[in-house]
């Protein structure tokens, strides 16, 4: 059975990436929509292969009688050695890589959730390396929809204040500063999947915070604070108006 490890492990793995691609939007929860057809492709290329490889070591295997019958050949010094030691591997490797299989099994079976308040706990605030200067209007209407990331430039480097009277809506988790009540609204943004992501935040006042990692939306207007570009006026503000717990929606992150 050892020897069909790879294989199993292999087919795995390529269901596991298929499950979260073609059976629903799970992908999403760890890379951006555009590297869905590679991830298909990968799956299903992963499974041939972890089939092809099964196959090719059923036909190649010596039947048991024909090695009861075949000359012994003389061990090598170091299967001596392992077999000194109770560490035969066998042809196909030490049992121990059956350990491997628990990983893709997990994945397959319990895809981790998206990343949350934890993870953007631990980043440092993090702001684009871009200087004070004038932005696009804003579309026409209130309340106009923003993403924080977007929020966020305008409410730091805008020398134009294009926030200034306007109401704003944004969508994202709850995590909560200090033991003072500050809570925030924040999102996590990608480039290319869940490991390069950094965080946008923003303090809102005026509103009761809901429990950790709780999706809102909330409608408000900009507060003013700090000097513009400075660490003073990081994280941004925002006086809510009303807000709406939602559902955590299918892309949790915000891209470049």
């Amino acid at each position: 059975m050892r020897r069909y490890g790879g294989p199993v492990l292999l087919c795995l793995v390529g269901a596991a990436a298929l499950r979260i691609t073609l059976f629903g939007d799970l992908y999403l929860r760890y890379v951006q929509a555009a590297l869905r057809p590679y991830l298909i492709a990968s799956g299903i290329a992963l499974i041939l292969l972890g089939v092809t490889t099964a196959v090719l070591r059923t036909r190649t295997h010596t039947d048991p009688e024909d090695d009861e019958n075949a000359p012994e050949e003389p061990e090598e010094p170091e299967e001596q050695e392992e077999q000194a030691h109770g560490h035969h591997h066998g042809p196909a490797g030490p049992r121990i890589a059956w350990l491997l299989t628990l990983p893709a099994l997990a994945l397959l079976l319990f895809p981790p959730p998206a990343l949350g308040s934890y993870s953007a706990g631990r980043e440092a605030a993090q702001r684009a390396a871009q200087g004070v200067g004038t932005f696009p209007a804003l579309p026409a209407g209130n309340p106009v929809e923003l993403t924080l990331a977007a929020f966020s430039s305008r409410a730091i480097y805008d020398s134009g204040r294009s926030l200034t009277g306007r109401t704003v809506r944004m969508t994202g988790f709850v995590t909560h500063g200090a033991d003072d009540g500050t809570w925030y609204l924040t999102r996590l943004m990608v480039t290319c999947c869940a490991a390069d992501a950094t965080t946008s935040k923003v303090e809102i006042r005026g509103e009761d915070a809901p429990s950790t990692d709780t999706w809102v939306t909330v409608t408000g207007t900009w507060h003013p604070k700090g000097r513009l570009g400075s660490d003073a006026a990081w994280p941004p503000v925002l006086d809510a108006g009303s807000l709406k717990t939602v559902r955590q929606p299918s892309d949790p992150y915000e891209t470049r």
